[in-house]
């Protein structure tokens, strides 16, 4: 199996928990007024993530990182023979590595750029996880696991962990599911992603977690969903588009940095982003 299509052989998985959440809220759609499925916005989740994949699988860079990630294992410091213990560090690697990534792509314009797509929908169901943008290898993103191929993993394992990592985070894109329990202190839950998807000034910039939210609350980026103050959905400046190629950033970035000394150009394109992201 080519892992790189692994969450394409998920996709009928997908697909029926998208079904059974568009059943449900048609039933119980009052109680979650942002979570009822659109069709321009749905239609805009699907085009984002059909563009994705057809990014990721065949675009000359995505074999170009492939062959970047085996010349380094090449210089790998060890040789890391895969099993039961071996397997439960890449995940705890792979997921602080997301992190990182995630919380970049919150504090660094260039890759809030890409980002800001997946962030852009005032609404909030199963769908939204398709909304990723196409640009992501572009963007840097494969930098991110890059100590873990030099540590010793195998670049398939790697990516194959990253993609896990991936479809779990399909299902935290939810409204329907309340909190749960104890397992709100170790791991993402739909609740703390609705908080990471919030515009709300107390959500913004909080729970950048793949699947163990333990690093936001080690790096004290973690914040409780309050029920008391419901999730607004989307950016701080909203675009109200349903358009699936979301460049309005660039926009931005460009007409901030024209004229300006070079110096001055990579400050606004490698800075924090201006003003607030989505949350």
């Amino acid at each position: 199996m080519d892992v790189q299509l692994l969450l394409l052989y998920l996709s009928p998985l997908f697909l029926v928990f998208i079904g059974w959440e568009m059943l449900y809220l048609r039933k119980h759609g009052a109680a979650y007024p942002t979570a009822g499925y659109q069709w321009k916005d749905l239609f805009a989740n699907a085009t984002l993530a059909l563009m994705h994949q057809g990014g990721d699988a065949l675009a000359a860079i995505a074999i170009a990182i492939a062959y970047l990630y085996d010349t380094l294992w090449g210089w790998r410091l060890f040789d890391i023979e895969l099993n039961l213990w071996s397997l439960l560090l890449l995940f705890l690697l792979q997921d602080l590595c997301y992190w990182l990534f995630h919380f970049a792509s919150h504090h660094v314009r260039w890759l809030w750029a890409y980002h800001v797509v997946h962030h852009s929908s005032e609404r909030l169901n199963l769908s939204t996880a398709f909304r990723q943008s196409l640009m992501y290898p572009v963007s840097g993103m494969w930098l991110f696991w890059i100590p873990m191929i030099l540590i010793g993993f195998p670049p398939e394992a790697v990516v194959a962990t990253v993609l896990l990592s991936l479809g779990f985070q399909f299902f935290v894109h939810t409204q329907v599911v309340g909190k749960l329990g104890k397992l709100e202190w170790i791991f993402n839950t739909p609740s703390h992603h609705r908080v990471h998807h919030a515009s709300n000034a107390r959500y913004i910039d909080r729970n950048f977690a793949g699947v163990l939210i333990i690093w936001d609350r080690l790096f004290g980026t973690f914040v409780e969903e309050d029920l008391g103050e419901p999730c607004r959905f989307g950016i701080t400046k909203p675009i109200h588009s349903f358009n699936p190629l979301t460049f309005h950033e660039w926009r931005d970035i460009l007409q901030e940095a024209r004229g300006l000394p070079w110096r001055q150009k990579l400050a606004v394109l490698f800075g924090k982003p201006a003003g607030p992201t989505s949350g």
